[in-house]
Parts: structure tokens; C-alpha cells; sequence
């Protein structure tokens, strides 16, 4: 079921939200900590079609609660007698708070510090303290946070535990917890109504993720991080998947540890992996079959789990070329290989080592560069290339650039690049945005230069990626424009 978390700063408000909910979830999460003025509960209650639970979270506890701790007490007093279905209780004030009529009690256990992994003493506890559900609470922030959370709402105890993630990463273990029948997970009704930050909203998890059809058969494709191309990867994956009738899902993922991830995938029956820009330089060891091509870049954005272990690819650079070789084609017709061209990539990562190893393919004389001089300097020396310190970039003169990091701005600034460097004769390839046009793959379009579009790259990537894990065309276009 969804729980649907209202957040109203007004009785007026309270009174919308909570109707509004009513038609979108299963339960509701009426949160008073946010109210500037105390409600009337029983005006609040009437009509709401659905089963509400009230909370008042301590800000210690995450919450918005200004007043005293005795005034919240007693708030919470007040609302049990109104009737509601449900009344989350703090661990520790559950014995100041007694059983009253039909109502209840949700026995809660924030952990904003670090994950609580005692999950038995406090089940224990909680048991004593005439629990009816016990909800676990606690930052989220990776797979390896997320992991005993997961853990404790999967097993199957004497009475219904339910847990809820704090931050963006919540979304991992919201869809997991839906996989494994968890009693209900949280959502917000809207944008800004968000009972924590990046909580995600009823909208996107039934639109993009289709949550009330997740079920203890659905595959998981991990996606890792959480930035706006991942979130675009998604949509489209999750789109292709219900266009093709597959019970398969994308499931973003921090990850953080690598030495337990194996270990974490196969009891999920998680067999496919694909890694952004910074995940994917950290994979090597992880991997166990991966060809010479594709080692050499030092960087795997598809990982697919096989008879005899995971196997890693870069489907970047084999989307890159596919795109590349005609650009190549019109703009040196007379060369087979680019017969040692100076190239410059600018950029560190996953996305800078793929445009490195494809540019050593073609026999380019390579430099490097990057906002972050140290980083540069340090892959430019393990990839055996020049380093171009950022500030003398302008000092140099080169036939291809690769602008081949998101954060690069557009500018004269110090840290900045000045697109008055792009002259129309220069051969351009955009990878800094991939899913959208970087301002600076514009200003390389629009003075002339040879453009590789990284929109296109990504297309054709997707495309890839799709076929790989299903075995079918994807039929549904990412939104790059």
C-alpha cells in the first residue's frame, strides 16, 4: 500500500491535503509538526475516505515540531481521543501515551546519526510497549545504509514492521520494501509538500515507476546515482519495459562499498548494473570477464551477471563510434586515422577515459585537461597522455576537442571555458550533458565547429542498453531535446 505523507502548515490546508491524499493513496501520514496553529481533529477527520495515521516529529527526529515536548504530548493525546486509524509514537514516548479506543499505535525508531542495526532489542521493546506496527526510520544514503532496513521489513515477524528512508535514496528502499510486501511505503502527495527532502511523490512513483504493480516477480535493474540523467534513464527504461509487457524495473542505487555489492545483488536477484561517470572508473575489481578494448578505457557503464561472473562493458564507446565515424569521415575525407591530430579532452571520469582510449585507437596525439588540476594531472599521468593545465588551455591549438564534463561552464571566468576558442574548423565531440545539449556543444554548433551531438550518443546507448537486457527494441525516445 502507499502512504501518502501530508504536510500542512494550516487547518485550511490540512483540510485540502488531506482530501486530496484521499484520492491517491491507500493511507495517510497526517504530519502535525508542520501546522503553525493546533488543529481541530475531528473537523480534520470527517470525510477522509481513507485510513490516516498522525505523527509529530521532533526536529531532532527530522521533523518541523517547534513547541515543547509537553505540549507535543499532549497534542498527540488529543488526536488519539479524535479516533484516527493510526498514531506514530516515538520508541521512547510510547509509555507516556496509553492504548485509547480503536486507535492504533505506530511505534517509530528515527535514527538520523547512523543506521540502528539492533533491529531485535528494539522489535523487543517496541512489542513491549503495545505496538501494533513498528516503523524504522534512518538515512538512507547508500545500498549498504539501506540494507538493514530492507532486511528488517522483509522478515516475517509476530507484528507488521514498516520502514521508511530519509533523503533522495529513500526511492531505492520504497521500491524494495514494494517488492517485498512491506505493509506500505511513503510517498509525498506533491513537489514541496516533501516530508523530508527528495522524498519522492505519489506522481513519480506510480508514472515512472508503476509501483502498485511491483510484485515479488519483478526483475530490478540497478541504476546507480540519482543526477538527472540517471533520472531520464529511468523513465525511458521503465517506459520500454511496460511497452514490451515485461515485469521489469529500474532501481536507482548509491553505491558506495563494492566489497559486500555482489553479495547484496545476488539475494536481490539483481543481475544487471549500469554505472554513471564516477561508479563506473571504480568497477575493475568488481568485474571478472571483460574484453581488452573495453578494459583499456578503465571505465564500465553496463555490467551484466552471467554463468561465470559479472561481465562489464563500455557501451559508451561503442555508441561513441558509431556516431563518430561519419563526423570523422566528413571532416578529414582523406584520412583513415587521424595520422597524430592533437586532441584535447576535457574532462576526468568515465566519460574523459572512453574519449581518451577511442582517440589512442585513432592515433591522435592527446592532451588532458580539467577544472580539478590535480585529477587531471594524476589520470592524464596513469593514462600515459600530456596533462594541459585548464589556465593554458588557450595557449594551445588543437584539431578535436571533447568537452567531456557536465560541470564545465561557459565563460571567461577563471574556472571557466571561454567558447571563443571554438573556431568553426575545430572537430567537436559533446559528451558533457549526453541527455541534453551542453551550452557549450550550442555554441560549438552555432559557430560552425564539427559537432558530435552527445544526444545522439545517448539515444543509441539506451537503444543498447535496452536490447542487452531484454532482447527487444526499445520503442520509447528519451526526451533530449
Amino acid at each position: 500500500m502507499l502512504c501518502i505523507s501530508v504536510t500542512p502548515t494550516s487547518r485550511t490546508l490540512a483540510r485540502v491535503d488531506l482530501l486530496n491524499a484521499s484520492r491517491q493513496g491507500d493511507i495517510i501520514e497526517l504530519c502535525l509538526d508542520h501546522l503553525a496553529k493546533e488543529p481541530d481533529f475531528k473537523e480534520l477527520l470527517d470525510g477522509v475516505s481513507k485510513p490516516v495515521i498522525i505523527s509529530c516529529k521532533r526536529k531532532q527526529d527530522g521533523g518541523q515540531w517547534q513547541g515543547t515536548e509537553e505540549e507535543r504530548l499532549t497534542l498527540l493525546r488529543q488526536a488519539i481521543v479524535a479516533g484516527p486509524d493510526y498514531i506514530e509514537l516515538d520508541l521512547d514516548i510510547a509509555p507516556k501515551v496509553p492504548r485509547f479506543g480503536n486507535t492504533q499505535r505506530v511505534i517509530s525508531v528515527t535514527r538520523l546519526d547512523r543506521p540502528e542495526y539492533d533491529i531485535d532489542a528494539l522489535f523487543e521493546e517496541a512489542v513491549m510497549h503495545k505496538a501494533d506496527v513498528i516503523k524504522f526510520r534512518w538515512p538512507t544514503r547508500t545500498l549498504d545504509d539501506a540494507w538493514p532496513l530492507l532486511a528488517a521489513v522483509s522478515q516475517r515477524r509476530g507484528l507488521p514492521i514498516v520502514g521508511q528512508g530519509i533523503g533522495r535514496p529513500e526511492l531505492t528502499f520504497s521500491l524494495l520494501a514494494q517488492k517485498y510486501e512491506s505493509p506500505w511505503i511513503y510517498a509525498a502527495l506533491e513537489k514541496g509538500m516533501e516530508d523530508h527532502p527528495g522524498q519522492a511523490t505519489v506522481e513519480e512513483l506510480r508514472e515512472i515507476y508503476s509501483v502498485n504493480e511491483i510484485d515479488r516477480q519483478t526483475k530490478f535493474i540497478a541504476v546507480a546515482g540519482f543526477g538527472e540523467l540517471e533520472e531520464e534513464t529511468v523513465r525511458v527504461l521503465n517506459a520500454g519495459f511496460r511497452a514490451v509487457s515485461l515485469n521489469m524495473r529500474c532501481l536507482p542505487v548509491e553505491i558506495d562499498r563494492l566489497d559486500r555489492l555482489g553479495k547484496m545483488f545476488d539475494i536481490l536477484k539483481v543481475r544487471v548494473l549500469l554505472a554513471n561517470s564516477e561508479l563506473g572508473t571504480r568497477l575493475r575489481s568488481f568485474i571478472d570477464v571483460a574484453n581488452e578494448a573495453d578494459a583499456a578505457t578503465g571505465f564500465f557503464d553496463v555490467l551484466l551477471k552471467q554463468a561465470d561472473g559479472w561481465h562489464g562493458f563500455n557501451t559508451l564507446r561503442r555508441s561513441t563510434l558509431r556516431r563518430l565515424e561519419p563526423k570523422l569521415r566528413e571532416a578529414f575525407p582523406h584520412e583513415t586515422m587521424l595520422n597524430r591530430r592533437s586532441a584535447l579532452v576535457i574532462g576526468n571520469g568515465g566519460l574523459g577515459r572512453t574519449a581518451v582510449s577511442i582517440l589512442k585507437e585513432r592515433q591522435a596525439v592527446i592532451g588532458l585537461s580539467g577544472p580539478d588540476e590535480k585529477q587531471a594531472q594524476a589520470e592524464a599521468a596513469e593514462l600515459g597522455i600530456r596533462h594541459v593545465p585548464f589556465q593554458s588551455l588557450y595557449d594551445t591549438h588543437h584539431d578535436i576537442v571533447v568537452l567531456a564534463d557536465s560541470a564545465l561552464q561557459k565563460g571567461s571566468g577563471r574556472m571557466q571555458f571561454n567558447p571563443s576558442y571554438l573556431r568553426p574548423d575545430l572537430f567537436v565531440i559533446d559528451f558533457a550533458s549526453l541527455g541534453s545539449e551542453h551550452p557549450l556543444g550550442a555554441e560549438a554548433r552555432e559557430r560552425g565547429c564539427y559537432v558530435v551531438d552527445g544526444r545522439q550518443i545517448w539515444t543509441d546507448l539506451l537503444a543498447a542498453r535496452f536490447k542487452a537486457i531484454t532482447g527487444e527494441n526499445l520503442s520509447v525516445h528519451a526526451d533530449n531535446s
